[in-house]
């Protein structure tokens, strides 16, 4: 059970739940089952099926990466989600797009900057530098079809079961371009090699991808940003000064 003092939104726990489902659905990797979701008074909590924690099986990493590489296999027309979710305890936008870029730059990286913006955390020229790095996104990134993606996937969001086997959880599902996962879990570390490697045996990637890296990473960079405030700040700015 979680359970959390309605801070962020009264719905916070109910879209977890609808994203838990969007992954269970998929059928590609294991998730905990959500079961019920409510508000008691000014808490709001979310039941879940327990997964029990045991010890990674010796092809732990490379069932991982191959189960990330079918989610991202289910695919649809636009980029976001028909509801808006959460990303840690910030409101995430998912209004659909036809094309990546679109919504990168609209639902991603402008809607977090200004926030940071809001708050001081970034600076008027900051700013602008993050503007010019979405209007050039095309020039970097290749067209791929919309991925369901799990959306939050860093160390801190898996785990092995009892029977030796991955499973995710606390997701931010949207459909985005399958290397936001996979730079994220690059970002924060805690993921073996094996797994990118499995990963790229089921899915390869498009050429070029250790130069667009960076790009993918900004996203939760600017999301740390506004969580955790200024010791992040050093790391956006590195990031937009590379692409301008």
């Amino acid at each position: 059970m979680k359970v959390n003092a309605s801070l962020f939104g009264l719905d916070f726990f109910e879209k977890e739940a609808r994203g838990l489902i969007i992954l269970a659905n998929a059928g590609a990797i294991r998730v905990p089952r959500p079961l019920f979701d409510g508000k008691f008074h000014q808490q709001v909590y979310l039941v879940m099926e327990y997964l029990e924690k045991g010890n990674q099986a010796p092809n732990f990493w490379q069932k991982f990466g191959e189960s990330m590489a079918v989610l991202h296999q289910h695919t649809q027309d636009s980029f976001g989600l028909p509801f808006q979710n959460y990303i840690g305890r910030l409101h995430q936008q998912n209004n659909a797009h036809d094309n990546w870029p679109g919504f990168y730059a609209n639902e991603r990286i402008l809607y977090m900057v200004q926030k940071a913006g809001s708050r001081h955390l970034l600076s008027p020229d900051e700013i602008t530098m993050a503007e010019k790095l979405c209007d050039k996104l095309e020039q970097y990134i290749p067209e791929e079809k919309p991925s369901l993606l799990h959306g939050d996937l860093w160390y801190g969001n898996f785990l092995a079961q009892q029977n030796g086997e991955p499973a995710v959880f606390d997701p931010a599902v949207y459909y985005g371009h399958r290397e936001m996962d996979l730079a994220m879990a690059r970002l924060f570390g805690g993921f073996d090699n094996l797994f990118f490697e499995a990963y790229q045996s089921v899915f390869p990637l498009s050429p070029g991808w250790k130069d667009r890296v960076e790009i993918f990473e900004l996203y939760p960079l600017l999301v740390h940003l506004l969580l955790f405030g200024g010791s992040y700040h050093e790391k956006v700015i590195a990031t937009l000064k590379n692409y301008n």
